[in-house]
C-alpha cells in the first residue's frame, strides 16, 4: 500500500493500520469503544484524521502498561477537538495515572520476590500455608489467590 503524501490530512483504514501498526478490526474496535472517531466519506469509506495516530499511539501504549480501555477513553475525552494536541496535552493526561502505576510498580515486585515461596495463596506446602494462613483464615476474603493480590 502506498504511503499517503504527509500533507494529507485524512487516512483510510487501511493507511492508519499501516502507519499505527495496528489491525484494522482494532481500529474499528477502538472506533466502537469511543475511543477514536473516524468521517465517512458519500461512498460510506471510513477517513480518520492524521491527529489520530497519535492517539492509536496513546492507546497501544496506555493499554500496554496496563491501563484500562474505560480509563483511556476517559483521558481522551480530555483531548482538545479543535486541535492536534501537544506534547503538554498528553503529559497531563499521563500524569493522571503515575500513582496508579507506581501501585502496579510495587505490586509487580511484591510478586517477583514473593513468587518462589508463594503462588496466590501460599498453598506449595502445606506446613508452610499452617502458618501463613492457619485454618485458611484468607478464606473469609473470597476465592482465588489472596496473599499476593493485597494493597500494599
Amino acid at each position: 500500500m502506498p504511503m499517503p503524501d504527509w500533507k494529507t490530512r485524512e487516512l483510510s483504514p487501511g493507511q492508519l493500520a499501516e502507519r499505527s501498526g495496528v489491525a484494522v478490526s482494532a481500529l474499528h474496535f477502538y472506533e466502537k469503544q469511543g475511543l477514536i472517531t473516524s468521517r465517512r466519506t458519500s461512498g460510506n469509506q471510513r477517513r480518520y484524521h492524521r491527529d489520530t495516530l497519535r492517539r492509536v499511539a496513546f492507546i497501544r501504549i496506555s493499554q500496554k502498561v496496563g491501563i484500562p480501555l474505560a480509563r483511556i477513553r476517559d483521558a481522551l475525552a480530555e483531548l482538545p477537538e479543535e486541535r492536534t494536541p501537544t506534547k503538554r496535552d498528553w503529559a497531563r493526561l499521563s500524569q493522571h495515572w503515575h500513582a496508579d502505576l507506581d501501585h502496579r510498580i510495587a505490586q509487580l515486585i511484591r510478586l517477583r520476590d514473593d513468587l518462589t515461596g508463594c503462588i496466590g495463596c501460599g498453598c506449595l506446602s502445606l506446613s508452610s500455608c499452617a502458618l501463613a494462613n492457619p485454618g485458611d483464615e484468607l478464606a473469609e476474603n473470597g476465592p482465588g489467590a489472596r496473599r499476593l493480590d493485597v494493597d500494599l
